[in-house]
């Protein structure tokens, strides 16, 4: 597992660049070389990606990747525009994509994919979709599926004309209408199964107000194009972690509440799509938390990191190996 972090709170302060592997076959953790490149605007709003053979660091005037095998970062064509860490990414096993994002009440509705082959950018059409600071969507092996609310920034409906779903298909360069969510939903985290996209979802945000916890759950199949609802989870969560482990989907921590004080305890839950029906994980030994990391392994679900009300940041983790179902 690696993890790496950048933060420059004050131009003139200390900062931080950090880079670390975690080998699960062992139990240790590695330093690795730290980022390099600017620090201007560093405050950690990075994407990370890989690729199979490296990850990549996507962040606000930097790109970069890291090579595990030489243990060495190195820069990357620039991206064509100013990101942050907002916006949608994902790798397609040829090209990352990113589509979307903005701050402060900005929205962008403009693509960009990235191929390491040839350390070059190009720009995706245009796509029915309204601009959007916090799509959510999946790759599906051959299709970018996004899922947007409708809503601009300020909460106002985008005009009707807008889609408010679309797939994007990177070998005819195009983007294709698809069936909306129900309502003006909001997607917390989307995962591909191998046959439908699924969903985790809110109700309609409002201006001025924390996010509801997500408790109801889709499902989208991109042969049909037609939503259905799967069962809710166990509990309204938000800011939790979660992986797809190849058979279900494992959710973990977060908080039941509209605040940022963790009210849930160290659980979490497991989704079957094939029973549709969710069963509750065991107990973990670490703090309940926000925003933690996970990633899989190929055998364990591993949590790390994560922060909790008054910026207490955590550095440990755990590993959740499933049984056989």
């Amino acid at each position: 597992m690696l993890v790496f972090g950048r933060a420059y709170p004050k131009p003139a302060g200390p900062g931080v660049d950090v880079a670390a592997a975690y080998t699960p076959a062992t139990g240790t953790w590695m330093l690795l070389s730290p980022l390099t490149g600017p620090r201007e605007n560093a405050q950690g709003s990075y994407h990370a990606l890989w690729t199979g053979k490296q990850m990549l660091v996507f962040g606000p005037f930097d790109f970069q990747a890291f090579d595990p095998a030489g243990n060495r970062w190195r820069r990357l064509a620039p991206p064509p525009r100013a990101v942050d860490g907002a916006g949608l990414v994902v790798w397609t096993g040829h090209e990352m994509i990113h589509w979307g994002g903005g701050c402060c009440g900005d929205a962008f509705s403009t693509g960009w994919a990235y191929r390491p082959l040839t350390n070059t950018w190009r720009k995706l059409p245009a796509s029915p979709l309204a601009p959007s600071s916090t799509p959510n969507g999946v790759w599906t092996g051959r299709e970018l599926v996004v899922v947007e609310s409708g809503l601009s920034p300020e909460g106002a409906p985008y005009p009707a004309h807008f889609a408010r779903a679309a797939a994007y298909d990177p070998k005819t360069n195009r983007w294709r209408r698809i069936a909306a969510l129900p309502g003006h939903r909001v997607g917390e985290r989307a995962f591909w199964d191998g046959r439908e996209v699924l969903l985790v979802a809110v109700g309609t945000p409002q201006i001025g107000r924390p996010p509801s916890p997500a408790r109801r759950f889709f499902a989208y199949s991109p042969r049909a194009n037609r939503w259905r609802e799967l069962a809710p989870l166990p509990s309204g969560r938000r800011l939790f972690a979660s992986v797809w482990d190849g058979k279900r989907l494992l959710v973990w921590g977060g908080t039941t509440t509209a605040t940022n004080t963790p009210q849930n305890p160290p659980t979490g839950a497991a989704y079957d799509p094939r029973t549709n029906r969710w069963s509750v994980l065991p107990r973990s030994s670490i703090h309940a938390r926000l925003g933690p990391t996970a990633v899989w392994t190929g055998r364990s679900m591993i949590v790390w990191g994560g922060w909790t009300i008054g910026t207490r940041c955590f550095t440990d983790g755990a590993a959740f190996t499933p049984t056989a179902p």
